[in-house]
């Protein structure tokens, strides 16, 4: 299956969104830094230590759900806050309402500033259409649906899992590998059957725990080193790489 990168026995593609398919991975570090940012100099004065959009972002939140990204940060400055519930306002000090803060940041630069997809991976979307190969998505984003929408690549991928499903279904996110197996078992096939794309850490580390046939590490921020060490077997700077096109 040399025309679109892959090795012959992979059957299905399962892409993350943020970073993979469209640039919103910017959207959410900025979200992220402005909700923590606030956070913490309330909580220690103009004195804190702001959260990195680059090095705290790609450690503690990146392709995590929500709440395990808020969880896992705090953790990192010793901070522990009581958990709330999930329809906390977004002002409460509770691991769910900062959670809900970062999403009302995210949902209103989405809707002020739209999406468009990495015009490599709707290219790369195309050929694997093309050549009769299953599509799903499989994100951490509760806002998957409306990314999609807006970026007008849903017709492309066939399943769904995000979020929300994460929530319906108690699956554990990245960087356990639950997410992606059910998205392969929506399509029909194995792990070994699917090849994994992400940019994120913990995708990687989802992909190489999940035993999936192929894992290909996106490389958008110039941690192409760290991916191969995660599991990634190619790394890649866009996906229209893997059909030898310009992106």
């Amino acid at each position: 299956m040399t025309e679109i990168g892959l090795p012959g026995g992979v059957r299905a593609c399962l892409f993350d969104l943020d970073g993979v398919l469209t640039p919103t991975a910017l959207v959410h570090a900025a979200a992220w830094k402005e909700m923590f940012d606030s956070f913490l100099e309330q909580l220690q004065g103009p004195g804190f230590r702001p959260f990195d959009p680059v090095g705290d972002y790609d450690a503690y939140v990146d392709g995590r759900p929500r709440g395990d990204g808020v969880r896992t940060f705090l953790a990192s400055r010793g901070i522990e806050l009581p958990e709330g519930d999930e329809d906390d306002p977004p002002r409460a000090q509770t691991v769910h309402g900062l959670g809900n803060r970062k999403n009302e940041l995210v949902l209103r630069k989405i809707r002020d500033e739209g999406v468009r997809p990495y015009p490599g991976s709707v290219r790369y979307l195309e050929a694997v259409r093309a050549a009769g190969l299953r599509t799903a998505v499989v994100s951490s984003s509760a806002n998957c649906r409306d990314v999609l929408v807006s970026a007008g690549i849903e017709h492309l991928l066939e399943v769904r899992v995000d979020g929300v499903t994460i929530r319906e279904l108690g699956l554990r996110g990245k960087p356990k590998p639950d997410t992606f197996l059910y998205a392969a078992g929506e399509l029909g096939m194995t792990a070994a059957q699917c090849a994994v794309f992400e940019d994120a850490l913990v995708g990687m580390d989802a992909g190489r725990e999940g035993r999936f046939g192929h894992v290909v590490g996106v490389d958008r921020v110039g941690q192409a080193e760290e991916l191969r060490k995660h599991g990634a077997d190619v790394v890649v700077k866009d996906l229209a790489e893997l059909i030898g096109v310009p992106a």
